[in-house]
């Protein structure tokens, strides 16, 4: 659909980690996943970028792809990309998985567009967690957990945005 007709642009959110094969590529998935539940795919734009352009071109991690599996959510045909120069103004929302990464987007961020950056974890305050750890080189357990405050993350950043844009 295109809302442009209605005097409306999609919401573009973009979420960032380090490499993009772990964590922003859960989240896109998981984010698409619950737009998609709630019948409102037709007002998103979704994408994932890392700060670090080490896998650009790769599929996501194994244990990533298992973990999102598990929940029904197919990440096979996501390929990793470095955040572009460009993504700060075309992204309406970059939201990074911790401190690090936001601490590189804001570095990299011209100023007046700032106000696009935060991180996932601070739409799901109830948590009292503001990152979300990189599960790389843990333990396996640690792409579910991942999967996990994801989906809270995600699943408040999307409540936060059908409030903030009006979308029933």
């Amino acid at each position: 659909m295109d809302l442009s007709w209605f005097g409306m642009q999609k919401i573009k959110v973009l979420f960032v980690c380090m490499g993009n094969i772990c964590r922003s590529p859960t989240a896109e998935g998981v984010f698409r996943q619950l737009v998609r539940e709630e019948g409102l795919s037709a007002y998103f734009e979704v994408d994932s970028a890392g700060v670090s352009g080490g896998h650009a071109g790769q599929a996501p991690d194994p244990r990533t792809q298992a973990a999102a599996k598990e929940r029904g959510i197919d990440l096979a045909k996501l390929r990793a990309r470095k955040v572009d120069e460009s993504d700060f103004a075309y992204f309406d929302y970059i939201l990074a998985m911790d401190r690090d990464n936001l601490a590189y987007l804001q570095h990299k961020c011209p100023p007046e567009l700032g106000h696009k950056l935060g991180l996932l974890l601070s739409h799901a305050p109830a948590l009292g967690l503001d990152e979300v750890p990189d599960p790389y080189y843990g333990a396996r357990n640690g792409f579910a957990r991942v999967l996990e405050l994801v989906w809270l993350g995600s699943a408040a950043l999307l409540e936060n945005l059908r409030a903030q844009h009006e979308l029933r």
